[in-house]
């Protein structure tokens, strides 16, 4: 047995505190697994929320909150990207489909056209979330995603029945510099966006963030005012946004709303 103020036992007590402690910090990872999804779905959901104008920016809301809202108004389906066809309701889960983790994974996943939004993969499913009135969709929010200043920025947009016009906006998930690119995540700003339209008159993804003041939507509806000093992510934001927008993203499907709704 090796003495007390032994070098030997000194290294056995070191390796014994550092088994048991990672032992610890494995079961504490796994055991937390579960939360920790839960925690992050309440926290997109949430987004949603605030991008159909349900909720708040900042407002304080519980699972339960959420999971009223998504009870009574709010229908989660997935799309097909490549065809812009929703997948029978019965068929996949939704919301505890993770677009992120499947645009991460070979196996769920495409190498994305070429495009200047920094999109490298494109999942093959898409989150379409329905915002319901009296049993038809009377909004529908999307994802976006693409590459900003300092790295990937992550948000919601709504769009209205008319599948052009935009109801609301949100980026949740963003690492622009604060008080200049990192202006995309003051809802003063999103607010801007409210009564746009995603399109042109031939259908083409043209809204703008510009250098500068925009026109009142209804004067002016395919620019949004541009942050100053930052035009780097103000030009990313353009580019992610009409790349969704596009047929690239989801757009097919948005045709396909504009026509059939949520059937």
């Amino acid at each position: 047995m090796a003495r007390l103020e032994s070098p030997r036992y000194t290294f056995l007590f070191a390796t014994a505190v550092c088994v048991v402690c990672a032992l610890m910090v494995s079961v504490a990872a796994v055991s937390l697994q579960p939360r920790q999804k839960a925690n992050a779905r309440l926290y997109m959901e949430k987004n949603v929320l605030v991008a159909a104008g349900l909720v708040k920016p900042g407002q304080d809301v519980t699972i339960k909150e959420v999971e009223k809202y998504f009870e009574k108004d709010v229908s989660a389906r997935l799309v097909d990207l490549a065809s812009g066809e929703l997948l029978p309701a019965d068929k996949a889960d939704a919301r505890s489909y993770d677009q992120r983790g499947a645009r991460s994974d070979p196996a769920t996943s495409r190498v994305a056209p070429a495009n200047t939004a920094g999109v490298g993969r494109l999942p093959r499913y898409g989150v379409a979330y329905f915002v319901m009135k009296g049993g038809q969709p009377e909004q529908v929010v999307i994802a976006l995603e693409g590459l900003g200043m300092w790295g990937t920025v992550y948000g919601f947009m709504s769009l209205d029945r008319d599948g052009r016009t935009v109801r609301g906006l949100t980026y949740y998930d963003q690492k622009e510099t604060p008080g200049l690119g990192g202006e995309i995540g003051n809802p003063a700003w999103q607010a801007l966006w409210k009564g746009r339209r995603a399109y042109d008159d031939q259908g083409i993804p043209r809204l703008t963030v510009i250098k500068g003041q925009a026109g009142a939507p209804d004067k002016d509806p395919l620019r949004v005012d541009g942050m100053s000093g930052a035009t780097i992510t103000s030009n990313a934001i353009t580019r992610l946004t009409q790349f969704w927008l596009s047929d690239d993203g989801y757009g097919k499907f948005l045709r396909r709303f504009r026509e059939k709704g949520a059937g």
